[in-house]
């Protein structure tokens, strides 16, 4: 992960692995909402669960599939994929979408069905788009068909977490019983210098994955103690054997200071990195 301008948020976790579990509606009946109950988040999102599933949870870095019908508040259709019969799929939290959706879409189950109603700010803003017109707030009908999974943090529990000097937080996620992994074997660890290939996944506390090197299937290599990546990665890879697992939890102090780096790593982010040292070269 370099800190020039055209950074590359790498990192990657072999523990960890991209889109391959897939998530349908089960066989259960999904039940109707007798009293639907109008819910609102602090971004200004109203949503209503109509009908509740019986499947997964979506996050941040799944792929989604959507069926939908969107209205302005004069009841006026402007778009459906129900009409088309041809449900809309996408990368969910990956701005691909309106950021109503994104936020929406996080909140349901597959096989729920819900209506949200989304402000301007959050939907087409100022701008507006095709049939909408500018500062629409829009209503939409949606069904969570299915899901794919994304990267997901690595489970923690039962696990403990060593906090150092800097602030730096480590939780180990290998077997530090085993001789290879033990804290006094100072074997296959890197010093300053070395050449280091590394797998990870970063994320916001909010579980957002913001760059992985397992999604791209390219480990990130750089050498360590040099300043080529930030702080509390020079910090925590250091405190690895060779193939050991990690979470790094970084305060904003050790990772990209209180600017952050737009848009992606807001200001004075805490980040969340599932890193795997793969390889040390002296």
């Amino acid at each position: 992960m370099k800190k020039n301008a055209s950074i590359v948020f790498v990192v990657a976790l072999g523990l960890l692995v991209s889109c391959t579990i897939l998530h349908k509606n089960t066989p259960c009946k999904p039940t109707i909402v007798k009293k639907p109950e109008k819910l609102s988040t602090t971004s200004g999102l109203q949503y209503t669960i109509t009908t509740r599933g019986c499947g997964a949870q979506a996050h941040a870095g799944d792929q989604v599939k959507v069926h939908y019908t969107g209205k302005l508040t004069n009841d006026t259709v402007f778009d459906s994929s129900v009409a088309r019969n041809q449900p809309f799929e996408f990368k969910l939290g990956k701005r691909q979408v309106i950021a109503g959706w994104d936020e929406g879409i996080a909140l349901l189950h597959v096989g729920d069905k819900a209506t949200f109603v989304i402000p301007p700010a959050l939907g087409y803003g100022a701008r507006g788009m095709g049939k909408i017109p500018a500062n629409s707030t829009l209503i939409f009908d949606v069904e969570l068909l299915e899901l794919k999974e994304g990267i997901r943090k690595a489970n923690t529990t039962g696990k403990d977490t060593v906090t150092t000097p800097d602030g730096l937080k480590i939780i180990f996620l290998s077997d530090r019983k085993l001789p290879e992994f033990a804290p006094a074997n100072t074997a296959n660890k890197p010093v300053n210098g070395n050449k280091v290939k590394v797998h990870y996944s970063g994320f916001l506390l909010d579980g957002s994955l913001f760059d992985s090197s397992v999604e791209r299937g390219q480990p990130f290599e750089f050498t360590l103690g040099q300043g080529m990546v930030i702080k509390g990665w020079d910090l925590g890879i250091a405190m690895l054997h060779k193939g050991e697992k990690a979470q790094l939890i970084l305060p904003y102090t050790l990772a990209y200071g209180e600017r952050g780096h737009p848009p992606i790593i807001p200001a004075k982010a805490t980040l969340v990195f599932d890193v795997e040292l793969i390889d040390i070269t002296p």
